[in-house]
């Protein structure tokens, strides 16, 4: 196709857009175009199915509601271009430049083409944009499902609501992105750089993250079933997840002890959670005292405020967890990992059983904390007055004006710990 045929069908076009005589809709399928120039062009609706627009300059251009079915864009300059709900299925995008380009509500999964000479040979091919420059470009509620995007950057991209279930980002850098409400189950995130995205409420169930830079990113509301976090950076980020976004079993057995604690025991029932992974959940200032949640999974959960007396908490796995100004009297946490959780101004000390009749007995029931690890925990002005931290492992722990009184602390490890002001008890003697 020479340029002077190539102009007239873009004039055409453009009357055809505009509804005046002597128009026609721009059909250029299967045609090879590749390295030619369309920056600023307004290509709206056109036919480009299967067209070669390999290295072309498609910056500034229109192209909205255009069919590119299949087309080459690969190395293609897309800066700023509007590609608002164009069909990319099975587009070949690798290394192509999008920065700023508008991808709102675009379909880029996968698709099939018939070609070959008899024009019955069927290809798939799934939307290629490997490697492509996506930084500050709008893809909110884009379809990316299963697309190929390897080290992509989408630095301060907005994909808000995308869908990119099965998706590759291996390598890719979504620095500052907006990835709010997008399904992105099955997404290969490994060694992807999210610092600072925003993922409240992305569903991420069987994600893999495996060396995921997420700093300072916020999970807020994220659904992660079956995400193994062990290997990403989650250093300064909000994986904070509500209720809702936990099993029934878990939602039921709170709201039931909820009752129970409200009713006096009256109705409802305790709580039995014993193993139940709550890891990130919030329970700001609940009441979970007399609840079992022995050997749970309460990593970096949201617990300040909250009443855990006389819960059943042996094993459970509270690390990073923020406990502050929790009330704890009376719990038994024998063997729980503390390691790197807060528990400023906590109250882990004794409870004065009470009788039928309600009066005090004089019998003091202090916490369980034989063998517990507070490794790098911060209890600064936290009161274990008579707990029992046999074993227990205080490393590097901050227990700053922290009271102590009355505790059993025979054999307990503090190496290293930052003990100013606190009112610690005699250290006892071997013989003792």
């Amino acid at each position: 196709m020479t340029p002077h045929e190539l102009v007239a069908i873009l004039e055409k076009h453009e009357r055809w857009l505009k509804r005046q005589p002597q128009a026609a809709r721009a059909n250029l399928t299967m045609v090879n175009l590749e390295g030619t120039n369309f920056a600023g062009a307004n290509l709206e609706q056109a036919k480009l199915s299967g067209t070669n627009l390999s290295c072309c300059d498609l910056s500034g251009s229109n192209l909205s509601h255009t069919d590119m079915f299949a087309a080459y864009l690969t190395k293609a300059d897309l800066t700023g271009a509007n590609l608002y709900r164009a069909d990319l299925r099975g587009a070949r995008m690798r290394g192509a430049r999008l920065k700023r380009a508008i991808l709102r509500e675009a379909d880029m999964r996968g698709g099939a083409l018939l070609s070959g000479k008899s024009g019955k040979e069927l290809h798939f091919f799934k939307a290629d944009l490997a490697g492509s420059d996506l930084d500050e470009a709008s893809l909110s509620n884009a379809n990316l499902s299963g697309a190929d995007l390897t080290e992509v950057s989408l630095v301060g991209a907005d994909c808000q609501g995308a869908l990119l279930t099965g998706a590759t980002l291996m390598r890719a850098v979504l620095k500052d992105a907006n990835m709010a409400k997008a399904d992105m189950r099955g997404v290969n995130l490994s060694a992807a750089n999210l610092q600072g995205a925003n993922l409240k409420g992305v569903n991420l169930v069987g994600a893999i993250l495996n060396g995921a830079n997420l700093r300072n990113a916020d999970l807020e509301g994220a659904v992660l079933d079956g995400v193994d976090l062990d290997g990403a950076d989650i250093t300064g980020a909000n994986l904070t997840r509500s209720t809702e976004n936990f099993p029934m079993q878990v939602q039921r057995a709170l709201s039931e002890h909820y009752a129970w604690i409200n009713s006096g025991g009256t109705q409802g029932s305790r709580a039995d959670l014993q193993s139940a992974n709550m890891s990130h959940i919030d329970l700001r200032g609940v009441n979970l005292s007399g609840a079992n949640l022995k050997g749970a999974n309460l990593t970096g959960a949201k617990l300040r405020d909250s009443q855990f007396i006389m819960s059943e908490l042996a094993g459970a796995n509270f690390s990073g967890a923020d406990l502050s100004n929790a009330v704890m009297d009376g719990a038994n946490m024998r063997g729980c990992d503390l390691s790197r959780a807060r528990l400023d101004g906590t109250a882990i000390g004794w409870v004065d059983i009470k009788g039928a009749d309600g009066r005090p007995t004089g019998r003091l029931w202090p916490a369980n904390l034989t063998a517990t690890r507070f490794i790098e925990a911060s209890l600064m002005g936290a009161n274990l007055r008579g707990a029992n931290l046999t074993d227990a492992d205080l490393t590097r722990a901050n227990l700053t004006k922290a009271t102590l009184t009355d505790a059993n602390i025979r054999d307990a490890v503090f190496t290293g710990a930052t003990l100013a002001g606190a009112a610690l008890p005699p250290r006892p003697r071997d013989d003792d």
